[in-house]
């Protein structure tokens, strides 16, 4: 049964780093474990925004946890605070794979987007250094409302939240046990995020990946200077495959039904990279739309292939 979680208010201010330690606001609420949140103001992106923590119910101090960062942080626990009334249920469905000994102990970090810039902040910008100045250019006026963010909310997650992370909780802070997870662009920031940063993530689970990357509202069939510019970023900067995991899907309704042909020519990508099923998975998934209810339906299987059990 949900339970209210009360905490004391806690500041902390360190590197131009600022975290408060709140309780819980409009009913996020998990049905186990437990949910502490903090806002953070940081020194790349200075905003302030929620970071949500999900501990397990049986979360121990005297034991060490995985951690799979998430962003959209604010779908992921309770459909009470949801635009949309959907959620990843990453909770729920995390609780249940630890239960059955399916994927190693883990806590859920889950980084609030911050609307009206979360595609900005989800831009892969180095991408753009692979196309034309002009075109590059005539791109970011008619797509973004603010210069790329990609690489400052990167360095937001790895400088500032993990170290606060690790830090205060049980943590291992090794490559194997941290993991990044999102969809639509929250999954092409993930892949971004472990191209960037492969010390640091030993896993990407990039759902619906919304790989057009034309622009917010526009998509096609046909490949645009944007994908491909993408594309060759990724066959330079992809992490070793011996030591890295990453997962794609889609599905084929509403807006996931343009991705199949981007998502075939990224395979190629990773097949010419040297990733093979040991390493990296896509997954279709047929009747699934663009949206929570569809993902939550199949967190489990990225949760699993990434941070699957060692026992």
């Amino acid at each position: 049964m949900k339970s209210d979680l009360k905490m004391k208010g806690i500041l902390i201010l360190s590197t131009a780093l600022l975290l408060q330690m709140m309780t819980p606001a409009h009913g996020e609420i998990p049905p186990g474990g437990k949910i502490e949140r903090f806002i953070i103001t940081s020194s790349e992106i200075r905003a302030p925004r929620d970071v949500s923590v999900w501990l397990p119910a049986d979360y121990d101090t005297t034991k060490n946890y995985a951690v799979i960062y998430m962003h959209d942080g604010q779908m992921l626990f309770d459909t009470a605070i949801t635009w949309n009334k959907q959620e990843w249920m990453a909770d729920e469905v995390a609780s249940q794979l630890m239960n059955e000994n399916k994927i190693r102990p883990c806590i859920i970090v889950g980084v609030w987007n911050r609307n009206p810039y979360r595609y900005e902040e989800y831009f892969q910008e180095k991408a753009l250094s692979f196309m034309k100045e002009r075109c590059s250019a005539k791109f970011l006026r008619r797509s973004m409302k603010s210069e790329p963010l990609g690489d400052a909310y990167l360095r937001m997650l790895v400088k500032e939240i993990k170290p606060y992370i690790d830090s205060h909780y049980s943590t291992y802070t090794d490559r194997e046990n941290t993991i990044v997870m999102g969809s639509s662009m929250g999954g092409l920031i993930s892949l971004y995020a472990i191209c960037e940063y492969p010390d640091v993530f030993g896993g990407a689970g990039c759902l619906s990946t919304h790989l057009p990357m034309r622009g917010v509202g526009f998509f096609t069939r046909n490949d645009n200077r944007v994908a491909k510019a993408f594309r060759k970023y990724l066959s330079l900067n992809l992490p070793a495959p011996e030591n890295h995991k990453i997962y794609f899907d889609y599905g084929t309704r509403t807006l996931d039904r343009w991705y199949e042909p981007y998502q075939k020519k990224v395979d190629k990508v990773m097949s010419s990279a040297g990733f093979n099923s040991e390493n990296w998975i896509t997954v279709k998934y047929e009747g699934h739309d663009h949206s929570e209810k569809s993902w939550s339906s199949r967190l489990h299987v990225p949760m699993e292939f990434l941070s699957g059990s060692r026992e």
